[in-house]
């Protein structure tokens, strides 16, 4: 997906932080953390908490994300104005169509370990929401990891379902749905699951309206992103499929097992995405009234 050149965006939006590496999560147990807690919207307790919080420092400067075209060429300055798009769509979608106000979500880009109101995390954990203190954090290195250890491609679209899956949950939680269920419970037509479906099919709806969303930087109002193509829908959706537990279970070495589910298999996350993205509403995203998943 493809950003207009001329677009300006806001650095000032996402926070960088550098902190120490933490526990030291090597080889293999790194891998199986990342794989275990991609994308979680789940209480990190037990998964956080052994990152070195005092040896937290700012992080990269942004000052060089300026425009559209910096989004184009730089994964960090990407980040900004994927914020800045997220920000302008569900301001105006969730009070209209869910009579709820939209709080901008804290969104910090980290290297190595970071200090969150879940506790502290290592890059390990890859990028997740946290409910308590209504953030995002990502480490942009796991990009890289999407690609080598994952399978699925490392494109721009790929990159900006990651950012539209973890504001998803921000939009689950402003709605009251984290409170109320049970987001410790798995299998294939659990909570947990159906949480993480709709996140997806919430990335989905963002995207299918991002090229009409005007530009709040912009003195003409002219949208930051350009409409996808084919090819890009098919990054992001290759993912979604990357994600699925089906795939990190069998990808493990393990037999496939549904009732350890805790997001949905690659063929839910690729077709509540799609739902997302052609229905583009918040009723369409309703997985929890879904007798089918």
């Amino acid at each position: 997906m493809t950003f207009n050149r001329g677009g300006r965006i806001d650095s000032s939006r996402v926070r960088t932080s550098r902190g120490g590496k933490g526990i030291a999560v090597g080889g293999g147990a790194g891998v199986l953390v990342l794989l275990v807690y991609l994308f979680t919207g789940q209480d990190l307790s037990g998964v956080v908490g052994g990152g070195d919080a005092s040896q937290q420092e700012t992080g990269m400067s942004l000052e060089h994300c300026r425009t559209g075209a910096d989004a184009n060429q730089y994964v960090e300055c990407r980040m900004v104005a994927g914020a800045e798009s997220l920000d302008a769509f569900w301001q105006t979608a969730l009070p209209e169509q869910a009579g709820v106000q939209y709080r901008e979500p804290g969104f910090e880009v980290f290297e190595g370990s970071v200090a969150t109101g879940c506790g502290n995390a290592t890059s390990a954990v890859g990028p997740f929401y946290c409910p308590p203190d209504e953030s995002v954090y990502l480490d942009t290195g796991f990009f890289d990891q999407l690609e080598t250890q994952l399978g699925a491609e490392n494109a721009p679209l790929a990159q900006l379902y990651i950012v539209g899956h973890e504001w998803g949950h921000h939009i689950s939680n402003q709605q009251g749905i984290m409170d109320a269920i049970d987001r410790q419970d798995t299998g294939p037509t659990s909570d947990g699951v159906r949480l993480e479906l709709q996140a997806d099919c919430y990335a989905g709806m963002w995207l299918s309206h991002a090229a009409t969303v005007p530009d709040p930087d912009s003195p003409d109002g002219a949208p930051l992103l350009q409409q996808p193509a084919a090819a890009q829908i098919s990054d992001a959706l290759d993912a979604a499929a990357a994600v699925g537990d089906d795939r990190i279970q069998a990808g493990a070495g393990q037999a496939v097992n549904p009732e350890a589910w805790t997001h949905g298999s690659a063929e839910q996350r690729m077709r509540w995405f799609t739902t997302g993205y052609e229905q583009g509403s918040l009723a369409a995203c309703d997985t929890f009234s879904a007798g089918q998943l």
